[in-house]
C-alpha cells in the first residue's frame, strides 16, 4: 500500500476518533456537573477543574474533527459507487453533517454556562 492511502486511511480513523473523543468529553462534563450538588466546597473545586479539563480537550477534539473532515473532503471525490449512489451519498453526508454541526452547537450551548458561571 502507498504511503498517501496510508495517510487517507490514518486520517479517517482520526477523524472517527477524535469525533468519539468529542463525544466523551461532552458526556463526561455533563456527568460530573451533575455531581457539584450538595457537595463540600473542596470536592467542587476538584470537580470544576475536571470540567474544564473535559471542556478543553473537546476543543482539541473539534478541531481535529474539522481538520480531518477538511482531509476527507479531498481525498473521498472518486465515483467509486457510480454517479446516481454517489450523488446520494453526498446528499447523505451532507445532511450528516448539518445534524453533527447541530449537536456541536448544541452540546457547546449546554455545556458552556454549567462551566463557566
Amino acid at each position: 500500500m502507498n504511503l498517501k492511502k496510508t495517510a487517507v486511511i490514518l486520517n479517517g480513523f482520526m477523524h472517527d476518533f477524535a469525533a468519539g473523543i468529542w463525544l466523551a468529553a461532552i458526556a463526561a462534563i455533563v456527568f460530573i456537573h451533575r455531581q457539584h450538588l450538595g457537595k463540600p466546597a473542596e470536592v467542587v473545586a476538584v470537580l470544576n477543574h475536571l470540567e474544564h479539563v473535559f471542556f478543553w480537550v473537546s476543543i482539541v477534539a473539534m478541531v481535529v474533527i474539522l481538520a480531518t473532515g477538511a482531509g476527507r473532503t479531498f481525498t473521498y471525490v472518486e465515483n467509486y459507487y457510480g454517479p446516481d449512489a454517489e450523488r446520494v451519498r453526498r446528499r447523505m453526508l451532507l445532511v450528516k453533517h448539518l445534524i453533527l454541526f447541530a449537536a456541536f452547537a448544541a452540546g457547546y450551548l449546554f455545556v458552556y454556562p454549567r462551566l463557566f458561571h
